[in-house]
């Protein structure tokens, strides 16, 4: 279980808080508005009415020991600017952002957002994907207790070939592509005579336990 902060109750993040809490993560929302959190409180862990944007506010909610904190707050381009600049100044380790325009996505990289997400960006993207090619089937996020993640490769898999590491049977895990840190490209369906090296990352398919089990280790 992980903890998570998620700023800013509109659509997007208040399904995304509520779809956390239901895969048994801890989760704090806040927004300033209390009708919003008095809607969320009984779907989330803890919910909080604050201003973020205010750096007193920010500072008395001990978002530092969260494992990431999600902005949500797209309506008004300062008000993410500047809780995103608060969270940033707390020394939070993982920070995500939404942004509502590549403007907007421009900013929160340039003041140092870990990941920056575009919402309808990627819905559309997705969907375009789909009509152009309906013949393939989206089955992936319906699989119960399945997911795929990027990983960082741990200290045990670095110098060492795939067939080597023997993953499928130690953790039931595939890898299902690796972006190579020397040349930057990616790479589909890697060979089992693939050698991982230190700042690759790994695309893994698997169970939810066995990837938690392979971040844990990272």
């Amino acid at each position: 279980m992980k903890q998570y902060a998620i700023i800013g109750l509109g659509n997007f993040g208040s399904y995304l808080a509520t779809r956390l809490y239901e895969k048994n993560h801890d989760v704090l929302a806040i927004d300033k508005k209390s009708a919003v959190v008095q809607e969320i409180r009984d779907y989330v862990s803890q919910a909080v009415v604050a201003d973020i944007a205010d750096p007193k506010a920010a500072a008395e909610l001990g978002l530092e020991d969260m494992d990431v904190v999600i902005v949500c707050i797209g309506s008004v381009l300062s008000n993410s600017i500047l809780a995103t600049l608060n969270l940033i100044d707390l020394g939070i380790s993982e920070i995500y952002a939404m942004a509502i325009s590549e403007a907007h996505g421009r900013i929160l990289n340039k003041i140092g957002v870990h990941k920056v997400f575009f919402p309808e960006k990627d819905t559309a993207f997705s969907l375009a994907d789909r009509l152009n090619n309906p013949n393939v089937i989206d089955y992936l996020p319906f699989m119960e207790g399945y997911s795929i993640i990027e990983l960082s490769p741990p200290a045990s898999f670095l110098n060492k070939a795939l067939k080597d590491l023997n993953l499928i049977n130690k953790y039931g895990v595939q890898i299902l592509a690796i972006k190579e840190f020397v040349t930057e490209k990616m790479m589909m369906i890697p060979t089992a005579n693939y050698v991982v090296n230190e700042g690759d990352i790994l695309f893994v398919l698997g169970p939810l336990t066995a990837l938690e089990e392979l971040k844990e280790d990272e």
